[in-house]
Protein backbone atom coordinates (compact mmCIF):
# COMPACT_ATOMS: atom_id res chain seq x y z
CA UNK A 1 0.00 0.00 0.00
CA UNK A 2 1.50 3.17 -1.00
CA UNK A 3 2.33 5.61 1.83
CA UNK A 4 0.13 9.03 2.34
CA UNK A 5 2.29 12.25 1.21
CA UNK A 6 3.20 13.40 4.73
CA UNK A 7 0.62 16.17 6.35
CA UNK A 8 1.86 19.58 8.12
CA UNK A 9 -0.22 20.28 10.92
CA UNK A 10 2.16 21.37 13.66
CA UNK A 11 1.73 25.34 13.70
CA UNK A 12 -0.32 28.02 11.72
CA UNK A 13 2.89 29.86 10.36
CA UNK A 14 5.27 26.95 8.49
CA UNK A 15 4.37 28.36 5.45
CA UNK A 16 5.39 31.75 3.59
CA UNK A 17 2.73 34.03 3.07
CA UNK A 18 -0.97 34.74 1.42
CA UNK A 19 0.13 34.96 -2.75
CA UNK A 20 -1.67 38.18 -2.43
CA UNK A 21 1.02 39.68 -0.28
CA UNK A 22 3.73 37.62 -2.44
CA UNK A 23 2.25 38.98 -5.80
CA UNK A 24 2.29 43.12 -4.35
CA UNK A 25 6.01 42.61 -2.57
CA UNK A 26 6.64 41.21 -6.24
CA UNK A 27 5.44 44.51 -8.07
CA UNK A 28 6.97 46.95 -5.98
CA UNK A 29 10.00 45.33 -5.31
CA UNK A 30 12.24 47.86 -6.76
CA UNK A 31 10.24 50.87 -6.07
CA UNK A 32 12.39 53.26 -3.48
CA UNK A 33 10.56 54.03 -0.35
CA UNK A 34 11.75 55.98 3.07
CA UNK A 35 12.62 53.65 5.45
CA UNK A 36 11.40 52.89 9.29
CA UNK A 37 7.54 53.26 7.99
CA UNK A 38 7.58 56.06 6.58
CA UNK A 39 6.48 54.79 3.45
CA UNK A 40 2.95 55.22 1.43
CA UNK A 41 2.17 51.55 2.30
CA UNK A 42 2.41 51.92 6.09
CA UNK A 43 0.27 54.95 5.63
CA UNK A 44 -2.43 53.55 3.81
CA UNK A 45 -2.13 49.69 6.09
CA UNK A 46 -2.68 52.72 9.52
CA UNK A 47 -5.40 53.92 7.97
CA UNK A 48 -6.90 50.91 6.93
CA UNK A 49 -6.32 49.41 10.62
CA UNK A 50 -7.99 52.40 11.88
CA UNK A 51 -11.04 52.37 9.72
CA UNK A 52 -11.46 48.66 10.46
CA UNK A 53 -11.42 49.55 14.43
CA UNK A 54 -13.37 52.28 13.48
CA UNK A 55 -10.50 54.47 16.04
CA UNK A 56 -9.94 57.39 13.67
CA UNK A 57 -7.43 58.48 16.07
CA UNK A 58 -5.56 55.26 16.58
CA UNK A 59 -1.82 54.98 17.08
CA UNK A 60 -0.87 52.41 14.98
CA UNK A 61 2.66 50.45 14.86
CA UNK A 62 4.37 47.61 12.82
CA UNK A 63 6.73 45.48 14.85
CA UNK A 64 8.36 42.65 13.43
CA UNK A 65 7.40 39.97 15.86
CA UNK A 66 5.11 39.22 18.67
CA UNK A 67 7.67 38.80 21.45
CA UNK A 68 8.89 42.54 20.47
CA UNK A 69 5.39 43.61 20.53
CA UNK A 70 4.83 41.86 23.86
CA UNK A 71 8.13 42.96 25.28
CA UNK A 72 7.88 46.26 23.99
CA UNK A 73 3.91 47.07 25.11
CA UNK A 74 4.66 45.54 28.21
CA UNK A 75 7.80 46.86 29.20
CA UNK A 76 7.10 50.91 28.01
CA UNK A 77 3.64 50.41 30.23
CA UNK A 78 4.90 49.04 33.14
CA UNK A 79 6.71 51.39 36.46
CA UNK A 80 9.96 49.54 37.61
CA UNK A 81 8.22 47.99 40.35
CA UNK A 82 5.57 46.78 38.71
CA UNK A 83 3.87 43.42 37.23
CA UNK A 84 1.70 42.17 34.81
CA UNK A 85 -1.09 40.02 35.14
CA UNK A 86 -1.56 36.87 33.36
CA UNK A 87 -3.13 33.41 32.34
CA UNK A 88 -0.58 31.17 34.01
CA UNK A 89 -0.84 29.39 30.10
CA UNK A 90 -0.17 32.96 28.78
CA UNK A 91 2.54 33.45 25.58
CA UNK A 92 4.59 35.84 28.13
CA UNK A 93 4.63 33.44 30.40
CA UNK A 94 5.40 30.18 28.78
CA UNK A 95 6.58 30.77 25.48
CA UNK A 96 9.10 33.71 25.01
CA UNK A 97 11.82 33.02 27.19
CA UNK A 98 11.50 34.92 29.71
CA UNK A 99 11.21 38.18 27.70
CA UNK A 100 9.08 40.26 30.02
CA UNK A 101 11.88 39.25 33.33
CA UNK A 102 14.53 40.01 30.95
CA UNK A 103 12.65 43.47 31.03
CA UNK A 104 12.72 43.92 34.93
CA UNK A 105 9.42 42.99 35.42
CA UNK A 106 7.63 39.78 36.77
CA UNK A 107 4.62 37.98 35.07
CA UNK A 108 2.01 37.84 37.77
CA UNK A 109 0.06 34.33 36.62
CA UNK A 110 -3.27 33.64 37.58
CA UNK A 111 -4.86 29.61 37.20
CA UNK A 112 -6.08 29.32 33.65
CA UNK A 113 -9.55 27.52 33.19
CA UNK A 114 -9.40 26.50 29.55
CA UNK A 115 -6.54 29.56 28.79
CA UNK A 116 -8.89 32.25 30.08
CA UNK A 117 -8.70 34.38 33.27
CA UNK A 118 -11.60 35.98 34.68
CA UNK A 119 -12.95 39.47 35.98
CA UNK A 120 -12.98 37.90 39.80
CA UNK A 121 -9.58 36.15 39.54
CA UNK A 122 -8.15 39.51 38.80
CA UNK A 123 -9.85 41.12 41.24
CA UNK A 124 -9.74 38.97 43.84
CA UNK A 125 -5.57 39.52 43.37
CA UNK A 126 -5.62 43.55 43.13
CA UNK A 127 -7.65 43.47 46.56
CA UNK A 128 -5.24 40.65 48.14
CA UNK A 129 -2.35 43.16 46.87
CA UNK A 130 -4.30 46.16 48.01
CA UNK A 131 -4.94 44.50 51.55
CA UNK A 132 -1.53 43.56 52.36
CA UNK A 133 0.05 45.47 55.22
CA UNK A 134 3.40 44.60 52.94
CA UNK A 135 2.45 45.51 49.73
CA UNK A 136 5.53 47.96 49.41
CA UNK A 137 8.02 45.10 49.44
CA UNK A 138 5.86 43.38 46.98
CA UNK A 139 5.66 43.48 42.86
CA UNK A 140 2.49 45.95 42.15
CA UNK A 141 0.41 44.33 40.00
CA UNK A 142 0.27 47.38 36.76
CA UNK A 143 -1.61 46.06 33.74
CA UNK A 144 -3.11 42.57 32.80
CA UNK A 145 -2.11 40.73 29.53
CA UNK A 146 -4.76 38.53 27.34
CA UNK A 147 -4.78 36.59 24.22
CA UNK A 148 -7.81 36.26 21.82
CA UNK A 149 -7.54 33.11 21.02
CA UNK A 150 -6.00 31.84 24.42
CA UNK A 151 -2.94 29.56 23.52
CA UNK A 152 -5.64 26.56 23.79
CA UNK A 153 -7.72 28.27 21.17
CA UNK A 154 -10.10 29.41 23.55
CA UNK A 155 -12.38 32.75 22.95
CA UNK A 156 -12.85 35.17 25.28
CA UNK A 157 -16.50 36.46 24.71
CA UNK A 158 -17.88 40.24 24.60
CA UNK A 159 -19.33 40.03 27.56
CA UNK A 160 -16.25 38.97 29.46
CA UNK A 161 -13.86 41.41 28.23
CA UNK A 162 -16.72 44.32 28.76
CA UNK A 163 -16.42 42.99 32.78
CA UNK A 164 -12.17 43.07 32.45
CA UNK A 165 -12.08 46.24 31.02
CA UNK A 166 -14.62 47.92 33.09
CA UNK A 167 -12.56 45.97 36.04
CA UNK A 168 -9.17 47.36 34.59
CA UNK A 169 -10.69 50.79 34.04
CA UNK A 170 -11.74 51.06 37.93
CA UNK A 171 -8.73 49.83 38.90
CA UNK A 172 -6.73 52.69 37.09
CA UNK A 173 -4.71 49.69 34.94
CA UNK A 174 -4.54 48.88 31.20
CA UNK A 175 -5.52 46.01 29.60
CA UNK A 176 -3.61 44.83 26.49
CA UNK A 177 -4.95 41.68 24.39
CA UNK A 178 -2.23 39.95 22.36
CA UNK A 179 -3.63 38.96 18.83
CA UNK A 180 -1.04 37.07 17.63
CA UNK A 181 -4.04 34.70 15.93
CA UNK A 182 -6.64 37.03 15.96
CA UNK A 183 -7.55 36.31 12.18
CA UNK A 184 -8.48 32.69 13.52
CA UNK A 185 -10.77 34.29 16.12
CA UNK A 186 -12.34 36.81 14.01
CA UNK A 187 -13.34 34.42 11.48
CA UNK A 188 -15.13 31.92 13.75
CA UNK A 189 -18.72 31.84 14.06
CA UNK A 190 -18.84 31.70 17.85
CA UNK A 191 -16.63 35.08 18.29
CA UNK A 192 -18.95 37.94 19.13
CA UNK A 193 -16.01 40.45 19.24
CA UNK A 194 -15.25 42.43 16.79
CA UNK A 195 -12.13 44.86 16.04
CA UNK A 196 -13.91 47.72 16.96
CA UNK A 197 -15.26 46.36 19.95
CA UNK A 198 -11.77 45.11 20.69
CA UNK A 199 -11.08 49.05 20.25
CA UNK A 200 -12.98 50.34 22.41
CA UNK A 201 -12.50 47.86 25.55
CA UNK A 202 -8.82 47.53 25.31
CA UNK A 203 -6.32 50.06 25.97
CA UNK A 204 -3.88 48.55 23.56
CA UNK A 205 -3.97 45.50 21.29
CA UNK A 206 -2.26 43.70 18.54
CA UNK A 207 -3.43 42.08 15.03
CA UNK A 208 -1.31 39.25 13.97
CA UNK A 209 0.25 39.01 11.10
CA UNK A 210 3.16 36.45 11.27
CA UNK A 211 0.35 33.78 11.93
CA UNK A 212 -2.36 34.87 10.14
CA UNK A 213 -0.85 34.61 6.10
CA UNK A 214 2.18 37.44 6.32
CA UNK A 215 5.40 36.50 6.26
CA UNK A 216 5.81 38.33 9.86
CA UNK A 217 4.69 41.23 11.54
CA UNK A 218 2.19 42.92 14.09
CA UNK A 219 0.77 45.94 14.56
CA UNK A 220 0.07 47.02 17.36
CA UNK A 221 -3.12 49.83 18.14
CA UNK A 222 -3.47 52.26 20.39
CA UNK A 223 -6.86 53.04 19.94
CA UNK A 224 -6.61 56.54 21.92
CA UNK A 225 -3.07 58.20 21.32
CA UNK A 226 -0.17 59.38 23.68
CA UNK A 227 -0.30 55.98 25.84
CA UNK A 228 2.88 55.85 25.80
CA UNK A 229 5.12 58.78 24.70
CA UNK A 230 7.66 58.29 22.52
CA UNK A 231 6.86 54.61 21.50
CA UNK A 232 8.63 55.17 18.33
CA UNK A 233 11.91 55.63 20.05
CA UNK A 234 11.14 53.15 22.38
CA UNK A 235 10.40 50.46 19.55
CA UNK A 236 13.85 51.36 17.93
CA UNK A 237 15.71 51.34 21.24
CA UNK A 238 14.11 47.66 21.68
CA UNK A 239 15.55 46.84 18.34
CA UNK A 240 12.19 46.01 17.19
CA UNK A 241 11.92 48.73 14.42
CA UNK A 242 12.37 47.18 10.54
CA UNK A 243 14.63 49.52 8.52
CA UNK A 244 13.01 48.49 5.75
CA UNK A 245 9.64 49.28 7.07
CA UNK A 246 7.46 49.01 3.74
CA UNK A 247 7.80 45.14 3.87
CA UNK A 248 5.04 45.58 7.02
CA UNK A 249 2.86 48.28 5.69
CA UNK A 250 2.60 47.11 2.11
CA UNK A 251 1.77 43.27 4.01
CA UNK A 252 -0.73 45.03 6.34
CA UNK A 253 -2.27 47.35 4.12
CA UNK A 254 -3.14 44.40 1.65
CA UNK A 255 -4.52 41.98 4.49
CA UNK A 256 -6.70 45.39 5.16
CA UNK A 257 -7.52 45.84 1.79
CA UNK A 258 -10.87 44.57 0.43
CA UNK A 259 -11.65 42.28 4.25
CA UNK A 260 -8.81 39.99 3.65
CA UNK A 261 -8.24 39.99 7.25
CA UNK A 262 -11.53 38.77 8.06
CA UNK A 263 -11.41 36.39 5.37
CA UNK A 264 -8.07 34.94 5.66
CA UNK A 265 -8.62 32.63 8.72
CA UNK A 266 -11.76 31.19 7.18
CA UNK A 267 -9.87 28.01 5.33
CA UNK A 268 -8.42 27.07 8.77
CA UNK A 269 -11.78 27.15 10.89
CA UNK A 270 -13.14 25.13 8.11
CA UNK A 271 -10.55 22.47 8.08
CA UNK A 272 -9.76 22.45 12.26
CA UNK A 273 -14.02 21.72 12.18
CA UNK A 274 -13.36 19.07 9.86
CA UNK A 275 -10.50 17.19 11.67
CA UNK A 276 -12.23 17.52 15.27
CA UNK A 277 -15.21 16.08 13.82
CA UNK A 278 -12.95 13.03 12.35
CA UNK A 279 -11.52 12.48 15.95
CA UNK A 280 -14.88 12.48 17.27
CA UNK A 281 -16.08 9.80 14.54
CA UNK A 282 -12.72 7.87 15.15
CA UNK A 283 -13.30 7.76 18.74
CA UNK A 284 -9.96 9.76 19.43
CA UNK A 285 -10.18 11.66 22.68
CA UNK A 286 -10.53 15.80 22.30
CA UNK A 287 -8.61 17.10 25.28
CA UNK A 288 -11.09 19.53 25.38
CA UNK A 289 -12.98 21.32 22.49
CA UNK A 290 -12.24 24.69 21.06
CA UNK A 291 -13.88 26.62 18.43
CA UNK A 292 -10.87 28.00 16.46
CA UNK A 293 -7.81 26.69 14.73
CA UNK A 294 -6.20 24.34 17.61
CA UNK A 295 -6.99 20.87 18.20
CA UNK A 296 -5.77 19.24 21.40
CA UNK A 297 -6.16 15.33 21.44
CA UNK A 298 -5.31 12.74 23.73
CA UNK A 299 -2.93 9.84 22.05
CA UNK A 300 -2.33 6.77 23.49
CA UNK A 301 1.72 6.50 23.10
CA UNK A 302 1.17 3.58 20.45
CA UNK A 303 -0.98 5.73 18.55
CA UNK A 304 1.30 9.44 18.78
CA UNK A 305 3.87 7.13 17.56
CA UNK A 306 2.06 5.63 14.67
CA UNK A 307 0.95 9.00 13.46
CA UNK A 308 3.61 10.85 13.76
CA UNK A 309 5.08 9.32 10.98
CA UNK A 310 2.94 10.65 8.61
CA UNK A 311 1.97 14.06 10.03
CA UNK A 312 4.11 16.66 11.87
CA UNK A 313 1.91 18.15 15.18
CA UNK A 314 3.12 19.90 17.95
CA UNK A 315 3.44 17.83 21.41
CA UNK A 316 1.27 19.72 24.44
CA UNK A 317 1.46 17.84 27.75
CA UNK A 318 2.38 14.16 28.93
CA UNK A 319 -1.30 13.32 30.38
CA UNK A 320 0.03 10.29 32.34
CA UNK A 321 2.66 7.53 31.53
CA UNK A 322 0.55 6.05 28.48
CA UNK A 323 -0.72 9.43 27.28
CA UNK A 324 -0.07 12.46 25.42
CA UNK A 325 -1.88 15.82 24.68
CA UNK A 326 -1.14 16.82 21.14
CA UNK A 327 -2.19 19.77 18.95
CA UNK A 328 -3.15 19.84 15.66
CA UNK A 329 -2.99 23.28 14.23
CA UNK A 330 -4.94 23.95 10.95
CA UNK A 331 -3.42 27.89 8.96
CA UNK A 332 -4.58 30.39 6.43
CA UNK A 333 -3.14 28.00 4.19
CA UNK A 334 -4.57 24.69 5.02
CA UNK A 335 -6.60 22.78 1.94
CA UNK A 336 -9.89 21.26 2.71
CA UNK A 337 -7.91 17.91 1.23
CA UNK A 338 -5.19 17.96 3.69
CA UNK A 339 -7.83 18.15 6.22
CA UNK A 340 -9.43 14.83 4.79
CA UNK A 341 -6.18 13.72 4.56
CA UNK A 342 -5.83 13.14 7.93
CA UNK A 343 -9.51 12.43 8.28
CA UNK A 344 -8.49 9.92 6.58
CA UNK A 345 -5.31 8.46 8.13
CA UNK A 346 -7.05 8.95 11.33
CA UNK A 347 -9.91 6.51 9.84
CA UNK A 348 -7.05 3.95 8.64
CA UNK A 349 -5.30 4.31 12.21
CA UNK A 350 -8.21 3.48 14.03
CA UNK A 351 -8.89 0.42 12.49
CA UNK A 352 -5.34 -0.95 13.34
Amino acid sequence: MNNPPRLSFASDYMEGAHPDILRRLSETNLLPTPGYGADQFTAAARDKIRAACAAPQAEVHLLVGGTQANAVVISSLLRPCQGVIAPDTGHISVHEAGAIEAGGHKVLTLPHRFGKITAGQIRELLDRYRGDETRDHMVMPGMVYLSQPTEYGTLYTAAELREISALCREAGIPLYIDGARLAYALACPENDLTLPELARLCDVFYIGGTKCGALFGEAVVFPQPGLIPHFFSIIKQRGALLAKGRLLGLQFDTLFTDGLYLRVGRPAIDAAHRIRRALKENGYRLFFDTPTNQIFCVLENRQLERLAQWVDFGFWEKQDQSHTVVRFATGWATRPEDAEALAALLARERDR
